[in-house]
């Protein structure tokens, strides 16, 4: 999906994508001297409280219950949490960085949407947001916080690619988060504008592990979501309510993500930008990514 995505970009804003960089507070590539431990460095010990593992089972509209995944960190009391969202279809799935960042101290909770990788239901677009909604309302019940160890005063929400999207539009209304990661953040909004014979193309690449949708529907349901919502004056202001991490590499993106960066920067936002010259996935970046990333946690506290 990610080069399709690029020419969408370069259509609609105009832009060489694939030499922008957003701007604002661009931070350099990580070096040797600052990458933090957690990226390369286990944590001490803790035997009374040491971290694990717990699958989920997180219940979302209609009766479904999808599939997660929630790497705990160690040591005792409430730990700040980031709420990991993949991409479509979501073959990168970061865990490299859901586990460098529980490495720093921080829970990280991961999921599938609906109708992916396993999840029941039928995957939809719409069923996405739902589920992001659903997971947070899961990790802020005070029997599942507390079972989990999740201080609900800090908890970030963070997306690649089309997660990217999920989580702006989530947390732009979403007043109770203390921050939010867009990685590459794709706008499905921006998408339906494309012609709806060159979705339905790239959507027939995009279906590993989907269930209950062809082409054809998934082409249709981003065209009517291009209707309707995508990175509008509204996103970006409820983005301005709290810090924003935004990451972009050479994929084509970064026009599209610095347009939403001056949006919310104009609205009185806080916000971080970093770009890597590598492709959608940082599969040359990935320590670089960790790095922004765990840096930018750090600063939350």
């Amino acid at each position: 999906m990610r080069a399709f995505l690029a020419g969408v970009a370069v259509t609609l804003l105009l832009a060489g994508a694939a030499e922008a960089k957003p701007a604002g507070h661009a931070a350099p590539a990580a070096t040797s001297k600052d990458i933090p431990a957690a990226v390369f460095t286990d944590p001490p010990a803790d035997k009374a409280h040491p971290p694990r593992m717990e699958v989920l089972h997180i219940p979302t509209a209609g009766g479904l219950e999808i599939n997660g995944v929630a790497y705990l960190a160690g040591g005792a009391g409430a730990h700040p949490t980031l709420v990991l969202l993949h991409g479509l279809p979501g073959n990168e799935k970061n865990l490299d960085l859901a586990q460098a960042v529980r490495r720093a101290g921080w829970n990280v909770v991961t999921f599938n949407y609906r109708g992916s990788w396993g999840s029941p239901g039928k995957f939809s677009f719409a069923g996405n947001l739902d589920d992001a909604k659903a997971v947070l309302a899961y990790v802020r019940d005070p029997k599942h916080a507390a079972f989990l160890g999740v201080d609900t005063k800090t908890l970030v929400l963070a997306g690649h690619s089309m997660g990217g999207w999920v989580t702006s539009l989530t947390a732009a209304g979403d007043d109770g988060l203390a921050g939010a990661i867009l990685i590459s953040a794709a706008d499905m909004g921006a998408l339906g504008a494309a012609p709806r014979a060159s979705i339905v193309k790239e959507m027939a690449d995009d279906m590993e592990s989907l269930a209950g949708v062809t082409p054809e529907t998934m082409a249709d349901e981003i065209q009517a979501i291009g209707a309707r919502t995508g990175w509008s004056p509204a996103v970006a202001k409820g983005l301005a309510k709290k810090p924003l991490l935004i990451l972009t590499s050479d994929d084509g993106l970064a026009a599209e993500a610095e347009t939403l960066a001056k949006a919310v920067a104009a609205d009185g936002g806080v916000v971080v930008t970093h770009h890597e010259a590598t492709d959608h996935s940082y599969s040359g970046r990935r320590i670089a990514l960790e790095a922004a990333v765990i840096r930018w946690l750090q600063g939350l506290r």
